[in-house]
């Protein structure tokens, strides 16, 4: 097996950590610890990584796990994704159609955050990171029809409130 460089194969991971983290934790400060905790536990244990097939999996499934035991130990207080610096808006609309997609994006976490931590989870790896159900799977420890449901139950729950703000109910 190859030899793991923190520098070039840790690191790099800290990005997805942290938005998973953070989906996690609903805080920005929190999610950091989380991040920073898992990134001196995957080199702390950097000689099982070299056994790992999907290194990204296994340091998501740690970071997991780390931010669940985080919000065992702490009474959390949730904020906004919106201050998080996550800005996935195209320079090139219209300020009118920047408001609109800024308004919807907003909704839409705060949607996700009410929503129980499974479910947030699973949102995020599928459909914010894209990660595929096996590796969702791996990550949550959770069997691959769990995870399709919780997935269609989390999509169903989301597109109910979104009708629910739009009709204004």
């Amino acid at each position: 097996m190859k030899e793991i460089s923190f520098k070039n194969d840790i690191l790099p991971l800290g990005d997805k950590l942290y938005r998973l983290a953070l989906r996690i934790t609903c805080n920005k400060q929190e999610a950091e610890d989380v991040v920073q905790d898992t990134l001196i536990k995957l080199w702390e244990g950097r000689e099982k990584l070299k056994e790992v097939d999907n290194l990204t999996v296994y340091a998501m499934t740690v970071c997991r796990n780390q931010a669940l035991d985080h919000n065992a130990k702490h009474e959390n207080k949730n904020i906004s994704l919106e201050d998080s610096g996550v800005d996935g808006f195209d320079n090139q609309h219209m300020p009118d159609e920047r408001l609109i997609y800024n308004q919807r994006y907003e909704i839409i976490n705060e949607l996700i955050n009410r929503m129980p931590e499974k479910q947030r989870t699973v949102i995020q790896l599928r459909d914010i990171e894209g990660r595929n159900y096996q590796e969702i799977s791996l990550m949550m420890n959770i069997s691959l029809a769990d995870v399709k449901v919780t997935l269609f139950r989390a999509r169903q729950q989301l597109k109910e409130q979104l009708k629910k703000q739009k009709n204004g109910l």
